[in-house]
């Protein structure tokens, strides 16, 4: 069972950020084999999505970005489970809470991310559809991918 909380950079203890930064070292970097700057200057201005287990350990996180800092859209960037909990269901419900957090902070409107392309039907389950062709991040194959906003919802 996992605990979500939604915290802006300038309320993340020292300690939360250091999780955070923990976590996605160990997965994009060491475990991806991918050397790049994580720090982008992305974070101030966005909100954080921090999944604990009961005793506190950070296991999930995404990024939420608000319309204009990556693309026009709001967007979700930096998923992320701890390889202790793969394959248990916390991906899709990480990402399932990160859209609806990003339609509560941002207005419901569309959400673009740049998913790894390995993950395309992932992203596709939860109804994004992809746009564009695959392109190259960091020797790593990646997509553009919409998730329309709800029908009949009006935009913020």
């Amino acid at each position: 069972m996992l605990t979500f909380d939604v915290i802006p950079f300038a309320r993340l203890s020292v300690d939360e950020l250091y999780a955070i930064l923990t976590l996605r070292q160990l997965v994009f970097s060491v475990e991806q084999r991918c050397a790049y700057l994580d720090c982008d200057d992305k974070d101030q201005a966005s909100l954080h999505l921090l999944g604990r287990s009961p005793s506190g350990r950070l296991l999930a996180y995404a990024r939420l970005l608000p319309s204009g800092l990556s693309y026009p859209e709001p967007s979700i960037g930096r998923v992320v489970c701890h390889p202790e909990v793969r394959r248990t269901g916390m991906g899709k419900r990480l990402m399932q809470e990160a859209i609806a957090q990003t339609w509560l902070a941002f207005g419901k409107r569309a959400i673009r991310i740049g998913g790894q392309l390995y993950l395309q039907r992932f992203y596709e389950e939860l109804g994004f559809v992809g746009i564009g062709l695959p392109y190259d991040e960091d020797g790593i194959p990646h997509l553009e991918m919409l998730l329309p906003a709800p029908d009949g919802v009006v935009e913020k």
